[in-house]
């Protein structure tokens, strides 16, 4: 895997996860009360033998930074390194990155490097656990010049991807991004033969969408990227390769999620709770990496939690917790109830001056205060919240953008740093 370099996408301003992305770059956003979500693709990464990846990112990016530089290092034999390429004006280029495609062409001086031979180009908002070294393997056995991982779908969710079309080979000779036309789809639909023929049982499944990940051979990026100035690899770029290059698709069958919206995001955190959650963070041979805090274990007094994450850090006194995440330095005050929520947590503990400054003006400490009720809420870190507040979204509003919180999909947001007032009820 020494001919190989990683490049990590890691989005633009994350408008669909805002306001989890207002202080932050979305690689940066906690996952699973931890993580971040950066964690998932640099572990696939290290886990496959592959230790020479970019991350490319333009906005907010210096928590991002901060917590790379903070959990990954190399030794010097290694010759493993990951980087963050930000946006920045240059001689060929004075703006910011235009797309997924133009992020790349931006920086392929940094892949043009002796003895490199493929780019594996990752998202950044992905929830998946995947070996790499199988897709690169099978990448060279087709003598493809493009690989593109693929996972099968039905035929209802066709309109929420980018759906390919194979021959008996595996190699992509149709592409359609969120096909909508009956006529179109049946035309991309694929037998039970085929995915056979790929190690993956069909299960009624008939059609397979990109997931966003890409194996280039490097002089063919290069020419590619050279070719044409389109911005995005999904919406540009692939259709148009498949017609003049060998492209070829890598079947996967495992659990894969697109966290990059609020719902998904949501959806994907309160899994990770249940007995037996889609994406297991207990696997051994392939653990999730991140920033060891060196938090002592959480204190937890007179509680009844059920299918819940409990992080480091947190002291918990007489509540209620169920079907939550609650995260590093989570403090939660007595005859609390939280419900079907993620709470971030914090990243410090406050010292006493603080909490009497902050007590003077009137904001309650940082965590969750006594008496208070949150449901569907998704809490982000360092919120100060009072007590007797109630939390959930009572009035079923679809979405609202308030002072001091949001509701997308029904789900409250409370951003970071946020101050909710005792007795308040949203």
């Amino acid at each position: 895997m020494d001919n190989v370099i990683s490049v990590i996408l890691g989005g633009g301003r994350g408008a669909r996860l805002y306001p989890l992305t207002k202080e932050r770059s979305k690689p940066a956003v906690p996952l699973a009360g931890k993580y971040r979500i950066i964690d998932i693709p640099i572990s696939n990464c290290l886990n496959s033998n592959l230790n020479k990846i970019y991350v490319l990112t333009q906005f907010n990016s210096t928590s991002l930074h901060r917590h790379i530089t903070r959990a990954y290092k190399f030794d010097n034999f290694s010759r493993g390194f990951i980087e963050i390429l930000a946006a920045n004006q240059t001689i060929e280029s004075m703006n910011w990155y235009q797309g997924t495609a133009d992020a790349v062409r931006q920086n392929l001086r940094f892949f043009n490097q002796p003895n490199i031979d493929l780019v594996l180009i990752l998202s950044g908002d992905q929830l998946y656990r995947m070996n790499y070294q199988q897709a690169i393997k099978e990448h060279i056995r087709t003598g493809a010049e493009v690989t593109i991982s693929a996972i099968p779908v039905e035929r209802k969710h066709a309109h929420s991807f980018g759906i390919l079309k194979v021959d008996e080979q595996g190699r992509i000779i149709d592409f359609f991004e969120k096909p909508k036309d009956e006529r179109i789809i049946d035309s991309l639909s694929l037998n039970a033969a085929t995915f056979d023929r790929h190690g993956v049982s069909a299960k009624g499944r008939t059609l397979i969408a990109s997931m966003g990940i890409y194996i280039f051979n490097l002089e063919v990026l290069n020419d590619v990227l050279r070719e044409t100035n389109q911005s995005d690899f999904g919406k540009d770029i692939i259709p148009e390769i498949i017609k003049k290059r060998r492209v070829y698709a890598y079947f996967f069958d495992g659990y894969w999620e697109d966290i990059g919206t609020i719902k998904s995001f949501y959806e994907a955190n309160l899994n990770l709770t249940s007995l037996t959650p889609s994406f297991d963070l207990y696997n051994e041979k392939t653990p999730i990496y991140t920033n060891p805090l060196f938090l002592p274990g959480s204190v937890i007094n007179s509680c009844k939690i059920t299918q819940s994450i409990i992080a480091d850090g947190c002291v918990i006194n007489n509540a209620e917790i169920h079907n939550s995440v609650i995260g590093i330095r989570s403090i939660i005050g007595q005859n609390t109830l939280i419900q079907d929520s993620i709470i971030m947590g914090a990243d410090y503990y406050e010292t006493d001056p603080n909490i009497r400054a902050n007590r003077l003006k009137n904001i309650p400490d940082i965590g969750i205060g006594n008496n208070s009720r949150i449901a569907r809420t998704i809490v982000d870190k360092n919120v100060h919240v009072g007590e007797n507040v109630n939390i959930g979204n009572v009035n079923q509003v679809e979405q609202l953008d308030a002072e001091n919180y949001m509701i997308r999909d029904f789900i409250v947001i409370v951003p970071k740093g946020s101050v909710i007032p005792s007795n308040t009820v949203i």
